[in-house]
């Protein structure tokens, strides 16, 4: 089981360098960042002057190697626009972007499964199927549009929660936190709902899918025959059986939260990281466009190899076959 361990790290590294590979090849072909830093009136010797400071003259291999060791210390150059520290400006913005994911990622799963085992269990019931039906709108409808939705509804229209920001924080040391104020909870029900609903229904439909099939199953029906309570035989044989599928996509949608939280923090202008790589954009700072994608896929490699971890606790099965692998 150790060599499948180390297996798996080691392929977690190597995604991690080709990902920032590609990353880093990407942006070279978004636009000079020399082109907006400098005004018109600018000289060639003043382009060459600020290339050779930020390193833009040397060949793309030392370029990539500088950025792959710094990045491990945490050093991710200056930003290009504001001339700060990137792992300053992003620790400024990581608070809001995390608790807005938690919140919603809490969300989707306790309320996907939930409704998930529900939807299974009582499936010919109007309740059932009314949560069936209005999940449709969470799996049809693109996220920026759920998010106008709920702004016209509940912003505009009813007036009962804020349209936009983060709302009143609370500074503890190097952490700023919303949930300590009351404007900080309303401003993040309407941002949350929208980033998590989504993944939620994804969530319900599979689990009641899989419940439904396990809740067929031989050892379900011996499971009820020796007089088992119907909460065991469904929280205990049925749910743990099905783990595996729905552990497998709830870590991959937990991983999403942060890619959707781009749309989500624009359309709310939530002051988060997202909403930082959209401007970083604009403005071709390359920094902080680097840094974002190294830290979204550090976060999507390290979910999915807790995934991976996770089902040699869950299943037996998938253990004994971990440690007799080569």
């Amino acid at each position: 089981m150790l060599a499948y361990v180390l297996r798996r790290i080691g392929q977690s590294v190597l995604v991690l360098l080709v990902t920032g590979l590609v990353a880093f090849s990407m942006f070279r072909f978004v636009g000079d960042p020399v082109d907006n830093m400098l005004g018109q009136e600018r000289t060639q010797a003043d382009v060459e002057r600020l290339r050779d400071r930020l390193g833009l003259d040397e060949p793309f291999a030392v370029q990539y190697w500088s950025f792959l060791t710094n990045a491990a210390r945490g050093d991710f150059g200056l930003s290009y626009r504001q001339g700060r520290p990137v792992a300053e400006i992003i620790a400024e913005r990581l608070p809001a972007t995390l608790e807005l994911a938690a919140v919603s990622a809490v969300l989707a799963v306790v309320l996907g499964v939930a409704f998930g085992i529900y939807a299974a269990i009582r499936r010919g019931g109007w309740l059932a199927n009314a949560i069936m039906t209005a999940s449709l709108i969470g799996v049809s409808l693109p996220t920026f549009l759920i998010g106008i939705l709920l702004i016209w509804i509940f912003s505009v229209e009813l007036g009962w929660l804020p349209s936009y920001g983060r709302g009143e924080v609370v500074d503890l040391g190097w952490w700023s936190t919303g949930f300590l104020t009351a404007s900080g909870l309303k401003a993040l029900i309407l941002p949350a709902i929208t980033l998590g609903l989504y993944q939620m229904t994804l969530i319900m439909r599979l689990v009641r899918s899989e419940m439904m099939e396990a809740l067929g199953q031989d050892f379900v029906r011996f499971a009820r025959a020796r007089g088992l309570p119907e909460r065991a035989v469904t929280l205990r044989h049925a749910l743990r059986n099905v783990a595996v599928p729905v552990i497998t996509v709830t870590g991959l949608q937990l991983g999403s939260i942060i890619a959707f939280a781009i749309i989500t923090e624009t359309v709310f202008q939530w002051p988060g990281v997202g909403l930082l790589f959209i401007n970083a954009v604009q403005f071709v700072d390359i920094p902080i466009m680097a840094a974002y994608l190294m830290g979204i896929s550090v976060m999507f490699v390290g979910i999915n190899l807790v995934v991976d971890l996770s089902y040699l606790a869950i299943d037996p099965r998938l253990r004994a076959g971990a440690g007799g692998r080569t």
